[in-house]
């Protein structure tokens, strides 16, 4: 055997580890590197009267007609006019509006307009479709701008309030609509309880690449939870769209300042499901950045669980 031969032979076992270490550093930086601030930029189209904002939720519901529960179909509570505060309810992952509803009439009663549309792929009449998992993240930023964008026809100040997964959407608008007066988010899910918060990103980023999983979320009553028009079961690559979105956020919060005049973050010391460190992760950031602007509020531990379900 030849001396280059030799050589040749003999490093075979360090290329291919080099090789191999190589990969495994892209592998880590990848699952480590942080989502890009520009992805999921506001792209504003206001409504410019009460007319266009009617306009745009009947062509909304028009699409609707026989593919959601009607429970779930955009509602409008409306004074059949422009108000002084419009509110924008955004209801959970696998809810529909329908978890809304009795507190749309609330605010409805106390003179504001009120909006409450279904997210992507949410409130189907087939509670089991597996339509859900096609959720992405910029689908749910263009969702928040569409919901912003029609309520500036609808009231002269803007409210947006969401739970988990609506608290998602409500702090990316909140982050990038300077068009909204306060922003409510009610426990976002920027997080899980059973992912620990340094490992909330590669966790997310792991199950992306892995192929899709339904689960259930009562293994006992399956398809029998209720309530009936929420999905039972829930995919897992639209629950790592959300905390793509989430991780989103946060990257633009590291670099500007909340666009929102006003934010208020609700939380339960109870709660058994959302990540409390990271929700306080995320106000942090906003206070950093806007100080006064930005509320928390936290619901005692005495009180017990208060949510019902929905991500």
């Amino acid at each position: 055997m030849g001396s280059k031969q030799a050589w040749r032979v003999s490093t075979r076992p360090a290329i291919a580890l080099i090789l191999v270490g190589g990969n495994l550093l892209i592998a880590a930086l990848a699952l480590y590197w942080p989502v890009d601030p520009h992805r999921y930029a506001a792209r504003p189209n206001p409504a410019k009267n009460y007319r266009e904002a009617e306009q745009r939720i009947q062509a909304i519901q028009a699409n609707e007609n026989g593919h959601l529960n009607p429970l779930c179909q955009t509602k409008l509570l409306s004074h059949g006019t422009k108000a002084k505060r419009v509110i924008v309810l955004v209801h959970g992952y696998t809810n529909c509006p329908q978890q809304f509803a009795e507190l749309g009439d609330l605010f409805h009663r106390n003179e504001h307009n009120v909006l409450i549309a279904p997210l992507p792929y949410n409130g189907l009449a087939d509670r089991m479709t597996e339509a859900q998992a096609r959720i992405t993240a910029k689908q749910l930023a263009s969702y928040g701008d569409q919901v912003v964008d029609i309520a500036q026809g609808l009231g002269d100040r803007v409210t947006v309030m969401g739970f988990s997964a609506g608290g998602v959407v409500t702090g990316w608008a909140a982050q990038n609509r300077k068009d909204v007066h306060l922003a409510v988010l009610i426990s976002p899910s920027f997080g899980f309880v059973q992912v620990p918060r340094a490992f909330t990103l590669q966790t997310m980023r792991i199950f992306s690449l892995l192929p899709n999983a339904f689960v259930w979320w009562d293994s006992t009553l399956k398809e029998e939870l209720g309530p009936p028009y929420a999905y039972p079961r829930f995919s897992t690559h639209a629950v790592t769209q959300i905390l793509q979105l989430g991780f989103g956020l946060q990257s633009q919060a590291r670099i500007s300042r909340p666009r929102a005049k006003s934010i208020q973050v609700v939380t339960n010391a109870s709660d058994n499901v959302v990540s409390l460190p990271l929700i306080k992760q995320v106000a942090g950031l906003w206070q950093k950045q806007a100080g006064s602007q930005v509320h928390t509020y936290q619901f005692p531990a005495e009180l017990g669980n208060l949510w019902t379900n929905g991500a």
